[in-house]
């Protein structure tokens, strides 16, 4: 069976959002949660009328499975499970909840600016903000679908894109109030992860050892050379044209030509890999399952491995503006300090 996992986490009573059991197989057996794709909805605003339910406040949601998080001005933010969004105006010290109208895991977020920012997450929900992710709205919701959005990626205030399962990539012209669906490949691999490098160029990780370019914003995508066949779920654009690409059982890529070859980099780990960040001096960063981490201080050339003692899977990191790392995953919001 084809299992969807950009971040492959289980807890005991909610499978992560990626278990899914689907028609095809590829590396990996895990336990899966059933769901079948219906057709694709072009636009916007099928559900529009669908009553809309606001994620409930809880106590201890800093301590629930949270997937994504990003850094917007001074403000940190988190997604996961139930809707949770998460903000941190004190370093991530303190955590209070917005004002989300979904009960939907929620799988990926990103902002423009210090305001304007965008979620994505089950059912194909969109949110968007505009006071810096204390309110939002929802302005695209498709559950017929069953098919969950993974990522979502912005070019400019007006101009990004929304990739997930099955192929589905929507994109907008508006600042996400609409949104359209449109093939970039015959194929139809989970699209998990899109980056940008410096240089323009933006790179989708994808199933089965996939790896999309677009060399023009976005208009037209080839396929790369792949240095592996299991799933990618994430790329880290290094300067020039250097690029990290990672994924299943610990693999790690490192390509100097903007993704036309690969040399492989030991990690001493078969942990699944999830995510990724280039701190502010230079330190390389990435995280995985059973508490991985693995830092590089060399451009991303050579990774130190280590595990946090409590063995929770991370499935994103960030910059905290001390000499910190703020962790989500499977146990929350971890606040790690860099040796």
């Amino acid at each position: 069976m084809r299992p969807l996992f950009p971040i492959c986490f289980l807890k005991k009573h909610l499978f992560k959002p990626f278990f899914f059991r689907t028609s095809r197989t590829i590396t990996g057996k895990w336990p899966l949660k059933l769901f079948f794709v219906a057709a694709l909805v072009l636009v916007s605003g099928s559900f529009a009328h669908t009553e809309i339910e606001y994620a409930p406040r809880e106590p201890l949601a800093r301590r629930s499975l949270l997937l994504d998080g990003c850094v917007a001005g001074v403000r940190m933010l988190t997604v996961g499970e139930r809707g949770h969004i998460l903000l941190s105006d004190d370093n991530g010290t303190s955590w209070r909840q917005a004002n989300v109208p979904t009960v939907a895991t929620l799988t990926g977020v990103f902002f423009e600016n210090s305001r304007l920012g965008w979620a994505v997450g089950h059912d194909a929900v969109i949110l968007k903000t505009l006071d810096g992710g204390i309110n939002w709205s929802r302005v695209h919701y498709a559950p017929e679908q069953e098919c969950p959005l993974l990522d979502v990626f912005f070019l400019d205030e007006k101009t990004g894109f929304a990739i997930g399962a099955y192929g589905l990539f929507l994109e907008t012209m508006d600042g996400g109030d609409t949104w359209s669906a449109r093939s970039i490949s015959q194929d139809d691999w989970h699209l998990n992860h899109m980056a940008e490098s410096a240089g323009g160029r933006l790179y989708i990780a994808a199933e089965s050892g996939t790896i999309y370019r677009s060399d023009d914003k976005g208009k037209s995508w080839i396929s790369l050379p792949s240095p592996y066949q299991g799933s990618f779920f994430g790329t880290l654009p290094l300067s020039n044209d250097a690029l990290l690409l990672f994924g299943l059982r610990g693999n790690l890529f490192r390509s100097e030509d903007a993704g036309d070859s690969w040399s492989r980099i030991t990690t001493n780990t078969e942990a699944t890999l999830t995510d990724g960040k280039k701190l502010a001096d230079g330190t390389i960063i990435v995280v995985g399952l059973a508490a991985t981490i693995l830092v590089s201080r060399d451009g991303g050339r050579t990774f130190l491995m280590s595990q946090q003692a409590h063995r929770k899977g991370f499935s994103a990191v960030l910059q905290a503006t001390d000499n910190s790392v703020i962790t989500v995953g499977e146990n929350g919001i971890k606040k790690i300090n860099l040796k």
